[in-house]
């Protein structure tokens, strides 16, 4: 039977940083009780944090003030443990690709379902569902600890769009989508389109305009918009757009002023 921190110990050393408690149990012999007994007690010293229940993660000394593991080090192997999909969207995709100082205090997670969002010393999770997740839409990037799944460029333009309201709205869209303009493939972005709601395809044709998107990069989509749209919608929905300006390319009815990117 093996004392907790020896079964700590062993973990770091073989380069694994997240555990279950029944992980614990198995590996170190003990019975669940006195397993539970004892990673409290090195939860108090700062050792491992639990960010879900029963699920842990080893604290490395460089993240002691975190108080827990950097969520990206750790949403692989949590979002294995729920059996959820996943992958790391919105402002938070945006930042791997050039959008740095727009980058969230809190790590941006679409997901299938709804689910609450997660908080682990200071390091913060949001979970946002996407009924339709398209796993082709995502690239893997490497983190110290495994890889994660991230968004391509042209799925995070459309999830900006499709969840502004996550993302500072569409004056701060634009400045995110003029920071993505050089990894976005136009071609891509029409060949995604025919799996997002054509709305969608719409506002981010017209907010890659206001971006300073060249027309080539927009041609395919607005190829597309064409092709399937027949009716006029709101740039936002919300607000009244009887006697607005009209983009006739993207069927936009234009009822709110945008600021144009730098």
């Amino acid at each position: 039977m093996k004392l907790m921190t020896e079964y700590i110990y062993e973990l770091e050393s073989n380069g694994k940083y997240c555990f279950t408690l029944m992980d614990a149990v198995r590996d170190s012999g003990s019975n669940q009780t006195a397993v539970r007994a004892s990673l409290r007690r090195l939860m108090k010293k700062g050792r491992i944090a639990m960010p879900f229940r029963s699920f842990y993660v080893l604290v490395p000394p460089q993240y002691l003030k975190l108080k827990c593991l950097p969520a990206e080090q750790f949403i692989p192997e949590l979002m294995a443990y729920r059996k959820l999909e996943y992958y790391v969207g919105l402002l938070s995709a945006a930042s791997y690709y050039g959008a740095a100082h727009q980058r969230p205090q809190e790590l941006q997670v679409l997901v299938p379902k709804t689910i609450k969002p997660l908080q682990c010393g200071v390091v913060k999770v949001s979970f946002i569902m996407k009924s339709s997740m398209r796993m082709s839409h995502t690239v893997k990037r490497n983190t110290p600890r495994g890889i994660l799944a991230v968004s391509s460029p042209e799925a995070t333009a459309f999830d900006l769009v499709g969840y502004a309201n996550r993302c500072g709205g569409y004056d701060n869209i634009i400045i995110v989508l003029s920071e993505l303009l050089e990894r976005i493939d136009g071609r891509k972005i029409a060949q995604i389109s025919t799996d997002q709601p054509i709305v969608w395809a719409q506002r981010l044709g017209f907010l890659l305009d206001h971006a300073g998107a060249e027309a080539d990069l927009t041609a395919p989509l607005a190829e597309e918009v064409g092709a399937r749209v027949r009716d006029y919608v709101a740039l936002v929905p919300a607000i009244d757009s009887r006697g607005c300006k009209r983009s006739s390319r993207w069927k936009i009815l234009e009822n709110v002023e945008l600021e144009t990117a730098p």
